[in-house]
């Protein structure tokens, strides 16, 4: 069933708006640190600045959208890309224009448009021409919120079709599935991007440790972790840690501490202090913890991100390359995008 827009508007202006933090959304213990941060390290606080001489209509983004249809669907078939079949309102309500400004501004998620898909834009609120002829033949409604289809050359949905994805870590999930149900590699910027937007399977861990220079780059190597910080917890020195639970257990995640010998105490939520460890398990406290300066934030990278202090990171970027900069500068690239390897070249 489809629904309409304005019954929505509100929720979608509201989710749009909550994704939105100096650099990316984490839980609120992690705000102060990512404002800090930004302004220490000179990290972009806003993902419009990326772009800000597009000349796209606030509802669209700064992807480069296709209006050829045909030609699109030649592209695809010629290159096996999907083709990312974008219908929105333009002018549009609060909620398009929010979409497009705080979702489709997003560098990573403009480069994997561009660079994984062929994307095309259909006006849904046009009455003539091939906007209203793809309307008809998608059967999608006119003057409705922004939909999203992912179809191949033959003109068939890749993923079915969904209403209300709107926001990054939604939309980049489906592109994921839509590049797998075409057979294609999934770049892991991209599905990176989709485990640290996935916020209802993100949880926390908090381990006291003697050092949390090393906690963030023991911790933040594991796979499953989304984002290390830096802090104290009743005056002693702790790595808070973001973790995705559908990716990496809790267990395992304290077995690891174990195994690196980087942690001896562990701080959990009630719902989880019933682990079996060798580490201590104590109740956590929020209220109690506070984040290190931000001249202890990221501490094997500080240098690095000074001297590239143009590039825009995800947090879950910051905390890969922190982990894998001095012991393995191969791996610690892996987690940059085609487009921010090239702009560490051209330096």
């Amino acid at each position: 069933m489809v629904t309409h827009k304005y019954s929505e508007c509100t929720r979608s202006v509201y989710r749009a708006i909550m994704e939105r933090t100096c650099i990316y959304r984490r839980p609120l213990m992690m705000g102060f640190f990512l404002a800090v941060l930004a302004a220490f390290l000179f990290i972009s606080p806003s993902w419009s600045a990326a772009a800000s001489d597009q000349d796209n209509p606030i509802e669209i983004g700064h992807v480069s959208w296709s209006r050829d249809y045909q030609g699109a669907l030649q592209a695809s078939r010629h290159s096996g890309k999907p083709v990312f079949l974008f219908f929105q309102e333009v002018p549009g309500c609060l909620g398009c224009r929010t979409f497009g400004s705080q979702v489709l501004t997003h560098p990573l998620l403009v480069e994997a448009v561009e660079d994984e898909f062929i994307p095309v834009l259909v006006y849904n609120n046009r009455r003539t021409g091939m906007d209203a002829q793809l309307l008809k033949q998608y059967g999608e409604p006119s003057w409705n919120y922004q939909v999203i289809r992912f179809v191949d050359a033959n003109e068939r949905d890749l993923i079915p079709r969904r209403d209300r994805v709107w926001d990054i870590g939604s939309l980049a999930a489906r592109m994921v599935a839509a590049l797998k149900a075409a057979d294609r590699s999934v770049p892991l910027y991209l599905s990176s991007l989709a485990v640290e937007y996935d916020t209802s399977h993100l949880q926390t861990a908090v381990f006291g440790m003697y050092c949390f220079w090393t906690g963030e780059y023991e911790l933040g190597s594991i796979a499953g972790v989304v984002a290390t910080e830096a802090g104290f917890y009743r005056g002693r020195e702790v790595t808070l840690v973001t973790y995705h639970n559908d990716q990496l257990a809790l267990k395992v995640l304290i077995g690891e501490a174990e195994d690196r010998q980087c942690a001896r105490t562990v701080y959990l939520n009630d719902h989880s202090t019933a682990v079996q460890s060798r580490l201590k398990i104590k109740q956590f406290e929020p209220n109690e913890y506070q984040p290190a300066p931000a001249s202890d934030q990221k501490k094997q990278l500080q240098q690095w991100l000074m001297d590239h202090r143009n590039l825009s990171l995800t947090m879950m970027q910051l905390t890969k390359l922190n982990s894998f900069l001095a012991g393995d500068p191969e791996a610690m690239l892996q987690w940059l995008s085609p487009r921010q390897l090239a702009q560490l070249g051209s330096r």
